[in-house]
């Protein structure tokens, strides 16, 4: 696992505690995406790593009453840093049923 992908699962285990945790990483899925390199190119500052695509499925109570939105905009904010460095981020952010 990347170091990305591991300090994002760290991050929002302790803001969430979730029932639920998958972070993907899908970066062998688009070797060939030409736009994954060229982000990573174009932000040298970003010290940019080999994961480019990550996909997150998060289960927490923390979401309960929450719209789509605003669980996004909560993942968001605890993950902005490692996201700022990924070329593709997707999310599936859920309360328990």
């Amino acid at each position: 696992m990347g170091i990305l992908v591991e300090a994002i699962k760290g991050k929002l285990t302790e803001a969430f505690t979730p029932s639920q945790l998958e972070v993907i990483d899908q970066s062998h899925l688009h070797a060939a995406h030409g736009g994954a390199a060229e982000h990573k190119a174009a932000f040298p500052e970003k010290d940019m790593t080999d994961e480019t695509h990550v996909h997150v499925v998060i289960t927490s109570d923390v979401f309960a009453g929450m719209n789509t939105l605003a669980k996004h905009r909560a993942v968001l904010a605890a993950v902005a840093e490692e996201v700022d460095r990924l070329h593709a981020f997707s999310l599936e952010a859920k309360a328990p049923s």
